[in-house]
């Protein structure tokens, strides 16, 4: 482009290759080959000066010819990577993520409430109290009345929403329980779990002070391998079975685990589907065989 590198003006770049373009271009020049060949290599140097990171990729490359390896890398690298901002691409990723965990929670709740509407114990608590509030009416065989402009099942519904704790893997949708929440929230999560863990350590490590109710919970349930949420669905009474059994002690801990394995084995092998595994082992070992290698 004869282009003085030190007396480089972008703002010239453009007018200078039209003018070059123009001399050059293949149909206005007799050996057309030549011409398409010129006609290239002008249209390369415009595209590399009119890009700052391709400029100065040059302007290395005539600065430090002999690092021949590292050029060719900067050159392909800037040709072969799509030029696609990283963090746009984590944004997306992340609300994608964060979308499908949302409509998820919430068809999984919507397949919890459809399943309560099934349940007599639940259908019935809820007419009853509709027709407590007024907003249904029994006829005198016993059955709902069909009111115009009503949906009785839509009132049935919408009590037994009210009424219900789900809990667990089908509770209610909520954005506090997607990635992107957890990730705008994380700086404060972690800051906060640093403050509990220090102040642990302080009360319980080097103080020595007696465990509160909180912190005994707080270690059965590190001992059970169980999530807050999975915690928190258990009873009061549960919990408070475990505290009256001082669980928290890894000792009376284990002891109870150790019989509460032995229940559930007990109740496999008294339950019918065991014993006819057994019956089915039984009687089929002698058909089963095993093809030894010569």
């Amino acid at each position: 482009l004869n282009i003085n590198r030190d007396e480089f003006d972008r703002s010239k770049l453009s007018k200078i290759y039209r003018q070059l373009a123009k001399k050059h271009h293949p149909d206005r020049v007799k050996d057309q080959a030549e011409a398409e060949a010129r006609f290239r290599v002008i249209a390369t140097a415009y595209e590399t000066l009119k890009d700052d990171q391709t400029r100065s990729d040059y302007d290395y490359y005539l600065d430090h010819p002999e690092e021949r390896f590292y050029n060719y890398y900067q050159y392909y690298r800037r040709r072969m990577v799509p030029k696609v901002d990283v963090r746009l691409v984590i944004l997306g990723t992340i609300l994608s993520i964060s979308l499908f965990q949302y409509f998820s929670a919430k068809q999984k709740y919507s397949e919890a409430i459809a399943y309560a509407m099934t349940v007599g114990k639940f259908r019935n608590m809820a007419i009853n109290a509709g027709v407590e509030r007024g907003v249904l009416e029994i006829d005198s065989k016993g059955k709902l009345k069909k009111i115009k402009g009503q949906n009785n099942e839509d009132i049935i519904k919408s009590i037994i929403e009210e009424n219900m704790d789900v809990r667990g893997g089908y509770k209610k949708e909520s954005v506090y329980d997607t990635l992107l929440w957890h990730c705008i929230a994380f700086p404060y999560v972690a800051f906060c779990y640093i403050c509990w863990y220090s102040k642990w350590v302080l009360k319980y490590w080097i103080k020595r002070e007696e465990y509160d109710d909180e912190a005994k919970l707080h270690l059965i349930r590190k001992y059970l391998g169980v999530s807050q949420n999975q915690f928190n669905c258990m009873s009061e009474d549960e919990h408070e079975d475990m505290l009256a059994r001082e669980l928290w002690i890894q000792d009376n801990f284990r002891k109870w685990k150790a019989e509460k394995d032995a229940e559930e084995q007990e109740k496999l092998i008294q339950s019918g589907r065991y014993k006819r595994y057994k019956r089915f082992m039984k009687n089929n070992a002698s058909t089963i065989s095993f093809l030894d290698e010569d």
